[in-house]
C-alpha cells in the first residue's frame, strides 16, 4: 500500500534498496537456522515467502520505471599472436552511461568467471590478453549490458580455443647487406615469452618476396629460414623485401612492412662456387669451383636443423677436419665426421688479409652419400617371340643389398641388335617382359638404379649389355605349317603337269617311227618323216585313195579274169597344193602293176 500510495514520499531507490537488504538478512538467518528442525524450518520459509511477496510489489514498479537494457550484438573474438580482443556493437545506441562484462567458462570446469580486462567497459571491445589460459582448451564466452542495477540478458559466443581463432601476425625483419647476397634475420611471430606459438616457434616456415627497388623490378618468392640469405644479387643495388609466415597445414600469416637495403660494393675476391660432395670408400671429398690462383680456402659444416631455430647460429659452425688453409680445390676427410643427418657446409677463400664472403650453403645428406652399383640383368627368350628379363637390384661395397633401405627404379634400355634406335622405359618390377617382339631377331639391353626419389638425384651406371634371340613366334609357325600342307597338295599337281608336258613334248619332238599297220602296209617303200621339219627340197608324194575295199576283197576271193579285174573304180588324188595329179597312163601304169602284184 505504502508502494502505491507513495505517500511517505521516501524515493523508490532507497526503497527497493532497503527491501533487497532485508531480503538479504532474512535469506541469511534461513541459512543459519536450518538445523532448528522441520517445524523452525517450515515456519521460516512460510515467513521468507511472505517476505518475498510482499516485496515484490516494491520491485517491479522499480523496474518498470527504469530503461530496458538489450544484450550486445555482433559479438566476435579477433586473435592476433598473443592479443586477446572481443568486440561487439551496442543494441541501443541512444542509451548512456551503459557498460559491459565479460565472463568465460572453461567447458571442463563449467563455473563462470569474470574476463580480466572486460569488466564495465564503456567502449565496444576489450584486451582479455592478460588472462592465463591453456590456447588447446575449449572456453565459453558471455557479455551483457548494464546501467547501475539494471542489466540486459546475457549474450553467448560458440565454444572454441584460442589456437583455432589465432591469426600469425606480421614477423619482425632484420637484414644484412653484403656485395652480392643480403643476410635475413627473422622473429618469429608473437611475443617473447607469449604462449601461443611457444611450441610452433621453430615450425614456422617463411615465405619472401623480394624485388629491386625499381619500377620494373620483377619479384621473386622464395622460402627461407629464420636465419637465411639471399645469393646471386648484384653489387650496389637496392633491394626491397616483405616476409610472412605459415604454418603448415593452413594458417598463413599476414605480410611484414616492405624493408630495403642497399648491397655493397663488390669484393675483391669473389667466394667460392659449385660446392659438391662425393662419396669414396670411406672418405668424402669436398670440391668446388674457384678462378683465382694463389689462394687459400677455409670448410666449415652445420647441422641443417638449427637454421629453423630463431637467433644467431653464426657461431655454430664447425671446422671440417682436414679442410682448412687448403691450396687446392678440393678436401678429402673421413666418414666419421658426420653421423645420420643433414649438414650445411660453406666455404670461403683468403689471399692475405682479403678474405672473401662465404660461398653459398650446399645441403650435405649423409643418407645420400652411397655409391649404386650398376644392377645385375638377365633375359631369357620366351614363347610367342618374347623376351622375359630379370633384374638383381645393386649391392654396396659390403655386398649388402640398398633396396630395402632406398626405394628403387630402373631405367631400362632394349634395342635391335642390328639397330642404333633405342627404346627407354622406367620399371619399378625386377621381373617383367617384353611382349610380342620380331621372331627370331637378336635384342639387347641394359639398366641402371635410380633411388625414386625427387629431392635426390642419385643413380648408377649403366650394367653389361646382355643380349637374346627371340623364338619363332605362333605366325611362323602358321606359314610352316601352311606351308608343309601347300608343298604336299602341289607335288601331285607337279607330277601330272609333267607327265603332260612330257608326252607333248614327245609326240612333237620324238614321234613313232612307223605308222599306223593300216597306211604301213601301202606306204612301205618310203619311210614316215617328220612333217614338222624343214626340209632343204620338199618331197613330193604319190597318193591314192581307195574308195572300195571290200570290191578288191571280192576280186580275190572269186579270183575273177583279168578283165573282170578291170570293173573296179579308180581316181587319182585331187592336188592339195603340195601334191599335183599324175597322168592318166602313169596312174593306169601303177593301178596295173599293184593289181597285178595282188593276183599274185
Amino acid at each position: 500500500r505504502e508502494g502505491r500510495g507513495g505517500g511517505s514520499g521516501v524515493p523508490l531507490a532507497p526503497r527497493l534498496a532497503s527491501r533487497s537488504s532485508v531480503l538479504r538478512e532474512v535469506t541469511e538467518d534461513v541459512t543459519s537456522l536450518a538445523g532448528g528442525g522441520p517445524r523452525t524450518m517450515f515456519a521460516l520459509l512460510g515467513a521468507t515467502t511472505l517476505v518475498l511477496v510482499a516485496g515484490v510489489p516494491w520491485m517491479l514498479p522499480a523496474a518498470a520505471g527504469g530503461t530496458n537494457l538489450n544484450s550486445p550484438q555482433n559479438v566476435e573474438v579477433y586473435i592476433v599472436d598473443d592479443t586477446f580482443i572481443l568486440r561487439w556493437n551496442r543494441s541501443s545506441p541512444s542509451v548512456r552511461n551503459v557498460t559491459f562484462s565479460a565472463d568465460y567458462q572453461i567447458l571442463e570446469n563449467g563455473a563462470w568467471l569474470k574476463l580480466p580486462g572486460c569488466q564495465s567497459v564503456a567502449s565496444t571491445e576489450c584486451n582479455f590478453s592478460s588472462v592465463k589460459l591453456n590456447v588447446y582448451e575449449e572456453i565459453k564466452l558471455r557479455i551483457r549490458a548494464g546501467e547501475g542495477n539494471n542489466t540486459s540478458p546475457w549474450r553467448y559466443v560458440d565454444s572454441f580455443t584460442l589456437f583455432e581463432k589465432a591469426q600469425i601476425g606480421p614477423p619482425k625483419v632484420h637484414l644484412e647487406a653484403e656485395d652480392k647476397a643480403i643476410i635475413i634475420n627473422i622473429s618469429p611471430p608473437g611475443t617473447k615469452d607469449g604462449g601461443m606459438w611457444a611450441s610452433d616457434s621453430s615450425s614456422f616456415i617463411y615465405s619472401l618476396d623480394i624485388w629491386k627497388n625499381s619500377s620494373s623490378g620483377e619479384r621473386k618468392t622464395k622460402t627461407v629460414y629464420s636465419r637465411d640469405k639471399i645469393y646471386e644479387l648484384s653489387p650496389e643495388t637496392t633491394y626491397c623485401l616483405k616476409v610472412r609466415a605459415r604454418l603448415l597445414p593452413r594458417k598463413t600469416g599476414v605480410y611484414s612492412p616492405v624493408y630495403c637495403i642497399k648491397t655493397a660494393v663488390e669484393n675483391k675476391l669473389p667466394p667460392p662456387e659449385n660446392i659438391q660432395v662425393d662419396a669414396k670408400n670411406q672418405t668424402y671429398v669436398l670440391k668446388w669451383d674457384y678462378a683465382q690462383e694463389n689462394v687459400t680456402f677455409h670448410a666449415q659444416w652445420l647441422h641443417a636443423y638449427l637454421k629453423k631455430i630463431p637467433g644467431d647460429n653464426s657461431g655454430k659452425w664447425k671446422q671440417i677436419p682436414n679442410c682448412k688453409n687448403v691450396r687446392t680445390t678440393q678436401c678429402v676427410f673421413p666418414k666419421n665426421t658426420f653421423h645420420k643427418g643433414i649438414y650445411l657446409i660453406r666455404v670461403r677463400a683468403s689471399d692475405g688479409n682479403t678474405t672473401s664472403v662465404w660461398s653459398h650453403e650446399e645441403k650435405f645428406d649423409t643418407q645420400l652419400q652411397i655409391t649404386l652399383f650398376p644392377p645385375v640383368i638377365t633375359m631369357k627368350s620366351t614363347n610367342n617371340a618374347s623376351l622375359r628379363v630379370y633384374i638383381s637390384a645393386p649391392e654396396e661395397s659390403e655386398n649388402k643389398p640398398v633396396n630395402h633401405l632406398y626405394p628403387l627404379i630402373y631405367e631400362i634400355a632394349f634395342w635391335e641388335n642390328t639397330s642404333n634406335a633405342e627404346r627407354k622405359i622406367l620399371e619399378k618390377r625386377t621381373d617383367f617382359t617384353f611382349p610380342q617382339l620380331k621372331p627370331l631377331t637378336v635384342y639387347c639391353v641394359k639398366a641402371r638404379a635410380l633411388i625414386q626419389d625427387e629431392r635426390w638425384n642419385k643413380s648408377s651406371v649403366f650394367s653389361d649389355i646382355v643380349c637374346e634371340k627371340t623364338k619363332p613366334g605362333n605366325t611362323s609357325k602358321t606359314w610352316l605349317i601352311a606351308g608343309v600342307c601347300a608343298a604336299l597338295f602341289s607335288i601331285p599337281v607337279v607330277i601330272y603337269v609333267m607327265k603332260l608336258l612330257f608326252r607333248c613334248i614327245s609326240y612333237v619332238f620324238f614321234p613313232s617311227s612307223k605308222p599306223p599297220s593300216t597306211i604301213d602296209e601301202y606306204f612301205s617303200e618310203q619311210p614316215l618323216q617328220n612333217l614338222l621339219l624343214f626340209t632343204s627340197e620338199e618331197l613330193t608324194e604319190r597318193c591314192f585313195i581307195i574308195e572300195n575295199t571290200n570290191t578288191i576283197a571280192a576280186v580275190e576271193e572269186t579270183n575273177q579274169t583279168d578283165g573282170e579285174h578291170k570293173k573296179y573304180s579308180s581316181q587319182t588324188s585331187q592336188d592339195s597344193g603340195n601334191y599335183s595329179n599324175e597322168d592318166e597312163s602313169t596312174g593306169s601304169k601303177f593301178s596295173e602293176e599293184f593289181l597285178h602284184q595282188e593276183t599274185e
